[in-house]
């Protein structure tokens, strides 16, 4: 061979025949790993030794490794994405095979694919050579499709059923678990969806599932970590050597001092300063905790206080969970992000005797918290029942009236009670008068006769609802949209619109609101407190208290929380949560300081504490003005549309 060129070909032929190394994923990483500036706090080249319990992690991730399911439920920000992305390298460069990484959307599969997955190719010299740059030509490489030889990596969304079942898959990345939806285009479980990709892979396939802890019952990533071996990353004390993993009830620190927080040894009792934390991590080893249902699945728990020195301190989670303290949403949050723990709901019913031990007696119809009135109005067969709530600051509660009108959506004298109702008014402890501000009305039962009503009396005082299944703290309530449509089947602009509310998360609220402790004399009531009155009678409580938030599973064995009836008449309940939407509707969860204080001057509450604070001024009646009504931006009265073809 001796034509120009030969030594070159031997050289690539050589280099084509000689094995790979047998890396595993965090060796892989090491060695070609590049962390880019716009997608790490860290740039530069990666290092296992700075996130130390990452490594087994990503080893359990490497073809020579038995376990064919990874499970890792951890705290926020620990680097668990990371080792995804590092599996990701290691699949395209050493293990090529059909790869499928899933989020809870495909828009987050998008901003995934631009901001981690891009930066991961472009910045790693041996994935840049393998994969081509996206070109509008070059339909093998996309946002969400990635080709390299012998393999594809696609991205997609938990939300998409067509993503999920678009290839088989040798490899699984399901990402954040916890916060799918628990069906994909109503076609059932994402992550079994997606699982039923790899069946044809049998031993050789791998599934890695992240997340960070939701509810207990309802999450998806702490049924995968029982159903584990269950390891926990033990580190020896510094002082007596004892091997331990961390847990948060160890942390102590200093009443009102986060910064002095220290870490207390199970054994010796010896506080361990957190400049000992780097050396315990590298003494670092995983140990199982429990067998695991099947042998080829092992699972990972870490909480923020493994998380490295300069990234989230001991100092910081003492302050976060100090922040946090009385604030169920916030402990909620902690407990996910900071301690990677299922947060339990709390959703069982007060004993009804114990409300009415607490009732009270008020100054006046409205005592003096109270600044706006709201409505529920429950539609049953024979009678429609309305409770009236007035709302102060806090979102303390007042229950106002309980109003029963007899006979059902098919009496006009009923609906016309109903109408009454809308221009009556209650007086407040200060001499105001305050109409109800915003009634919203059931629409489970005989739907068109609710709407039909509501068109009547326009769309400013009235708010058909519907209730739905489900938690959602973002938006618990969402629309409205419009259900009236012409013959033709085109929406109207003005015609009866809904408001859908996830009745749980108001009921969870109340519930947590119910159990609030009176404080003692002069000191303020908390946030959320329910004042009933003395006139609520044993029948109404019971009905308050009426459900429970159970935990079922499905024949699949997939847990859901629902909420389920203790007693048959739960009227008071709904009626509640339906004007708890109500005052949601107005945006009493969002006012600021200047909306509470003009609602107090309405009420003539301000008017009252400059009277008083003058002793020279001699005390005068409130005027019997109108009040209750939160100052909105001025607009043109709208009429009730009627179309035409009912004209």
């Amino acid at each position: 061979m001796s034509f120009d060129g030969a030594e070159d070909m031997l050289r690539a032929w050589s280099r084509g025949i000689r094995p790979d190394p047998n890396l595993t994923v965090s060796e892989w990483a090491d060695k070609h790993r590049r962390l880019s500036s716009r997608a790490a706090a860290e740039p530069g080249r990666y290092r296992t030794a700075r996130t130390p319990y990452l490594r087994e992690i990503m080893d359990a991730l490497s073809p020579g490794h038995p376990a064919q399911r990874i499970s890792f439920m951890k705290a926020a920000q620990v680097g668990a994405t990371e080792a995804g992305n590092n599996w990701i390298g290691f699949v395209i460069h050493h293990a090529p095979g059909p790869m499928l990484a899933v989020l809870p959307t495909v828009e987050m599969a998008k901003r995934a694919s631009r901001g981690r997955l891009d930066p991961l190719i472009s910045d790693s010299p041996a994935l840049r050579e393998r994969v081509s740059p996206a070109r509008s030509r070059d339909a093998g490489n996309s946002m969400l499709s990635k080709e390299f030889p012998g393999g594809i990596l696609v991205l997609t969304g938990a939300n998409s059923a067509t993503g999920l079942r678009s290839m088989p898959a040798r490899y699984l990345f399901l990402d954040e678990i916890d916060a799918y939806p628990p069906s994909a285009d109503e076609e059932g479980d994402p992550v079994t969806l997606a699982e039923a990709r790899s069946t044809t892979f049998a031993h050789r396939r791998k599934v890695f599932l992240v997340s960070t802890p939701t509810i207990r019952g309802l999450s998806r990533i702490e049924q995968e970590f029982e159903a584990s071996d269950q390891r926990r990353f033990f580190v020896p004390c510094p002082h007596c050597g004892t091997m331990q993993w961390l847990e948060f009830e160890r942390l102590r620190w200093e009443k009102g001092r986060p910064e002095t927080a220290a870490y207390a040894c199970n054994a010796c009792d010896t506080l361990i300063a957190e400049h000992h934390k780097t050396a315990m991590l590298e003494a670092g080893e995983w140990r199982a905790t429990a067998v695991a249902t099947d042998p080829h699945h092992v699972g990972y728990h870490l909480s923020a206080l493994y998380s490295p020195i300069g990234w989230k301190s001991w100092e910081q989670i003492a302050r976060e969970w100090l922040t946090a303290q009385g604030n169920d949403e916030m402990l909620r949050a902690a407990r996910n992000t900071l301690l990677g723990e299922t947060w339990v709901e709390r959703g069982e019913a007060p004993e009804w005797q114990r409300l009415a031990d607490r009732r009270e007696v008020f100054a006046a119809q409205i005592p003096e918290g109270g600044l706006f009135l709201t409505a529920g109005a429950d539609i049953q067969k024979d009678r429609i029942e309305v409770d009236i709530w007035a709302w102060g600051r806090g979102l303390q509660s007042w229950l106002i009236d309980h109003i029963v009108i007899p006979g059902g959506p098919d009496s006009p004298a009923a609906w016309a009670e109903l109408t009454k109702l809308l221009t009556r008014t209650w007086q407040h402890e200060h001499g105001a008068v305050m109409p109800v501000a915003k009634l919203a009305i059931d629409t489970g039962y005989e739907a068109a006769a609710v709407y039909a009503w509501a068109r009547a009396q326009g769309f400013e005082q009235v708010v058909p609802v519907k209730g739905l299944e489900g938690f959602n703290r973002a938006t618990p309530v969402s629309g409205p949209t419009f259900v009236d449509a012409t013959m033709g089947g085109k929406r109207l602009r003005r015609g009866a619109r809904l408001w859908s509310v996830a009745t749980a998360t108001f009921k969870i609220e109340t519930y947590r609101f119910l159990r609030l402790e009176r404080p003692e004399q002069d000191q303020p009531d908390p946030p959320g407190m329910i004042h009933l009155p003395e006139w609520a009678d044993s029948e109404w409580l019971k009905q308050l208290v009426a459900e429970q938030l159970v935990t079922v599973r499905n024949k699949r064995g997939y847990a859901r929380q629902e909420w389920q009836k203790l007693r048959e008449r739960n009227e008071a309940l709904d009626t509640r949560v339906y004007a708890r939407a109500a005052a949601w509707i107005m945006g009493a969860d969002r006012w600021d300081e200047r909306m509470w204080r003009q609602l107090e001057d309405q009420a003539g509450v301000a008017a009252l504490e400059t009277a008083t604070s003058d002793p020279a001024e001699p005390a005068t009646e409130p005027p019997a003005r109108q009040a209750g009504a939160p100052p909105t931006t001025p607009r043109r009265k709208r009429q009730t549309y009627t179309p035409r073809f009912m004209r």
